[in-house]
């Protein structure tokens, strides 16, 4: 009787071990797949289909245009994009600039410690700009 219930831990054990490197090996290939990004719009966008922004990958802080695919140009979202909007963003990183696949609109005090400055000094100056023409 105890050599039965030792062999059903021990397959219990192991069927476990088994399930949790399945599990991390599935994290991995999304790991690999698409980056994860957070960036704040720098220009006014003209053309949504690439907008500049200072774009925040593993914390470090590039300009770049982000791509957006006919999908995010649809999105509500993207559609109401304005100068200083942060956003988390995933997506493939590529020569031209950031292809992206997923967007959120995030509160500046969302973004990583590297863009903070910058969203807080580009809704300052926004401000200062859009203020005095609101009367």
């Amino acid at each position: 009787m105890p050599r039965k219930y030792a062999m059903t831990v021990s397959l219990s054990l192991q069927l476990t071990i088994l399930g949790l490197f399945a599990m991390g090996a599935a994290n991995m290939a999304q790991a690999e797949g698409e980056t994860l990004a957070f960036a704040v719009v720098s220009e006014v966008p003209k053309d949504k289909a690439q907008v500049t922004a200072k774009v925040s990958i593993n914390d470090s802080v590039s300009d770049m245009k982000l791509l957006a695919s006919e999908t995010i140009l649809n999105n509500l979202i993207w559609k109401k994009l304005e100068i200083c909007h942060a956003m988390r963003l995933e997506g493939y990183k590529n020569p031209e600039g950031f292809q992206i696949v997923t967007v959120h609109v995030i509160d500046a005090g969302m973004l990583p410690m590297s863009l903070q400055s910058f969203a807080g000094d580009c809704l300052i100056k926004k401000a200062i700009e859009v203020a005095p023409l609101r009367d």
